[in-house]
């Protein structure tokens, strides 16, 4: 193994890799299967543990990084109970929004962050978005063909036609699209979660799998309004950075 090679797998370790382990051990902790079998009250332990990883990665973030996971568990507190509770969007195995939930939202997209800025990721930009995209096309299709899934793949649609408009932001989004895929994938089987059988519970014209193929969608919202918050109260920094990133991409 090159120099190189080792160099890239290793900060995908230091990143995905982190949280992979942050969402397997998290979620089966909450899962069905330890509540009947092990520990009835084991969320109170995932609770814990989730927000010490956001502590951990509070205190090592640069300030810039600060605010915006503060801006991120804000809007994740708000948009779990706006899309769970007032429009039905998905139910959690004890009818709650766990507290985990909002700062595990925010812990995925910082270490999602932190692996789109790592320098042989960003040197292999390219390379990654057309494998995200080659895993996404079949994923949606496989969903769509074998579980009806209709909502999650106009929501993958909807992801393409929308990065049309972020180029430089690509390789982020659709690495986010794999990492909750996997993040869904393992929270529906272990029953922490559960999604309707049509959108919303209520549009029949939407069939939807259990769990959605493109619903990273809606993740996308809050990254998006993260950052919106952070460029609005920081203007003149934001657009310092957004040249540096143009004149990096151009020099590509």
């Amino acid at each position: 193994m090159t120099k190189l090679t080792s160099n890239f797998i290793s900060e995908v370790i230091k990143t995905l890799g982190v949280l992979m382990v942050i969402v397997a051990l998290g979620l089966f902790i909450d899962s069905k299967y330890v509540a009947e079998n092990i520990f009835k009250h084991a969320q109170w332990i995932n609770n814990v543990l989730v927000t010490l990883v956001f502590g951990v990665l509070y205190y090592q973030a640069t300030s810039r990084t600060r605010e915006q996971l503060l801006y991120a568990l804000v809007i994740a507190i708000v948009g779990e109970y706006l899309f769970s509770i007032v429009f039905g969007m998905y139910t959690y195995r004890l009818g709650n929004i766990p507290h985990y939930v909002p700062p595990g939202h925010a812990i995925v997209f910082v270490l999602v962050y932190y692996f789109s800025r790592k320098p042989k990721i960003k040197a292999n930009r390219k390379k990654i978005e057309q494998l995200c995209a080659y895993l996404i096309i079949p994923f949606s299709l496989f969903f769509l063909f074998f579980y009806k899934d209709v909502f999650g793949f106009i929501c993958t649609i909807l992801v393409f036609y929308w990065l049309r408009k972020y180029p430089t932001e690509r390789m982020f989004y659709l690495t986010m699209y794999c990492v909750v895929a996997i993040l869904e994938l393992i929270g529906t089987s272990f029953e922490c979660w559960k999604w309707p059988v049509i959108a919303f519970n209520t549009f029949d014209f939407l069939p939807s799998a259990n769990p959605p193929a493109g619903i990273s969608l809606f993740y996308f919202g809050l990254d998006r309004a993260t950052v919106s918050i952070y460029k609005r109260r920081h203007k003149e920094t934001w657009k310092r950075f957004k040249r540096i990133q143009s004149i990096a991409v151009l020099s590509k």
